[in-house]
């Protein structure tokens, strides 16, 4: 059984039922045509530089390769036993880059450390 991850880029401002729709859109089969997204982009090169999911190896986190990468997120099905450094290592590079991170397992939405505010 996987732990399924995705990183959204959407507005500054974008809900997290937002994040919801577009995912439930994504499952549905239905994504706009637009170009990538930079962030997207950029999160893709700088996770899979740590973690390629080209070509399938052993020690690999992803129980699915290659990623899901569309225009405007990357999906990652990552093994329920990778180690926490993986997670860490998603979570901070989405911040980075300005992503949402949406947790499939319970629908959790979090925005990027710079939108929280206090």
């Amino acid at each position: 059984m996987s732990f399924d991850l995705s990183v959204w880029a959407l507005p500054n401002g974008a809900t997290p039922d937002q994040v919801r729709a577009a995912v439930q859109q994504c499952r549905e089969g239905w994504h706009s045509q637009q170009h990538p997204d930079p962030r997207v982009v950029a999160f893709y090169r700088a996770i899979t530089a740590s973690y390629p999911d080209r070509p399938s190896r052993p020690g690999t986190p992803w129980e699915v390769v290659p990623l899901h990468a569309a225009a405007d997120h990357v999906e990652m099905n990552l093994f329920a036993t990778c180690p926490d450094q993986v997670l860490l290592d998603i979570e901070r590079l989405a911040g980075e880059h300005d992503l949402m991170l949406f947790d499939a397992q319970d629908g959790s939405v979090y925005p990027p450390p710079v939108r929280v505010r206090s």
